[in-house]
């Protein structure tokens, strides 16, 4: 297969690269430069631009592309920027697909968990109603963008939720704090954080790929929940830290206003149910094993 990757400098982008390369498949990707790689093609979304009849050679095409949320405080400005990256690339790629005479099979496009907003302990499937707040907006502005695509194009939203891995994403700035003996739980640490592991993120974007009946929104969660404090420590046990000292959730809010409040505040305890009736096998099922592999030493 030759699969079109948007965003693929990113953390789920890279990984994407690497397991599509494993599996004896083409990545392609998009760059908003002139080409200097085999696989690159040149687009600028931002005018609606992608290099002509690239679309007519694809089987699939993946749009992550958007702006990280996870940069904060949100400004006016930059929310702006986080809706129109993912507006504009949305819509230049199902512009590129409409037009194309021979069209791609799949239209994967990123969404986020946070269409759900704050839901407490409600066990949140995929027919949940939209939540309230910016990025439940955003997500559900982003999944109509992509259900634009014509006629005959399957089309899978991915609901991505905090990704874990090792370096980068959203423990970039958590685990040096853990490793540092100093961290602890975020607010009063009882708000459900829906989570997967950066393999099996990759993995199951791929799945949905390959699996013709697929179509529509899927949570990429892993099946096991954990809240806040659950998942902190479990990544201290495995760093053989304490994570005794809490940051309250008045502080986090002075810090990072409105998006301290919808990131790590918010409580969503999200089902893997509908990903895993497609018999997608996940490598880290359980907070403990992903825990382990966000902790262990590497070369």
């Amino acid at each position: 297969m030759r699969i079109l990757i948007s965003g693929a400098s990113g953390l789920i982008g890279t990984e994407l690269q690497k397991q599509i390369s494993a599996r004896a498949d083409t990545p392609l990707v998009l760059v908003r430069r002139a080409p200097t790689k085999e696989n690159e093609v040149q687009w600028n979304p931002t005018e609606l631009f992608i290099e002509p009849d690239v679309i007519e050679t694809v089987d699939a095409v993946i749009n992550l592309a958007g702006a990280t949320t996870g940069k904060l405080p949100w400004t006016k400005k930059y929310k702006e920027e986080l809706i129109s990256s993912r507006i504009m690339s949305t819509r230049t790629l199902v512009q590129a697909i409409s037009k194309a005479k021979n069209k791609p099979k799949v239209f994967v496009s990123g969404s986020a968990s946070g269409i759900y907003g704050d839901c407490g302990d409600q066990l949140l499937l995929e027919t949940a109603p939209k939540g309230a707040g910016f990025l439940a907006d955003l997500a559900n502005q982003w999944e109509r963008e992509a259900m634009k695509a014509p006629n005959g194009v399957r089309v899978v939203l991915v609901r991505t939720t905090m990704v874990l891995s090792r370096k980068l994403g959203a423990l970039g700035r958590l685990l040096p704090i853990l490793r540092l003996g100093i961290g602890g739980k975020l607010g009063n640490g009882k708000q459900w954080w829906a989570w997967i592991s950066l393999p099996d993120e990759a993995r199951a974007i791929l799945h949905l790929i390959d699996t013709v009946s697929a179509s529509g929104p899927y949570n990429l969660t892993a099946p096991e929940p954990a809240t806040a404090k659950q998942l902190i420590k479990a990544l201290g046990k495995e760093l053989k830290r304490p994570t005794l000292i809490p940051i309250p959730a008045f502080a986090l809010k002075l810090a990072f206003r409105e998006g301290a409040q919808e990131l790590l505040l918010c409580s969503q305890k999200m089902s893997a149910d509908r990903l895993l009736a497609t018999g997608f096998k996940f490598e880290q099922p359980t907070l403990e094993s992903a825990a382990k592999w966000v902790c262990a030493k590497t070369e």
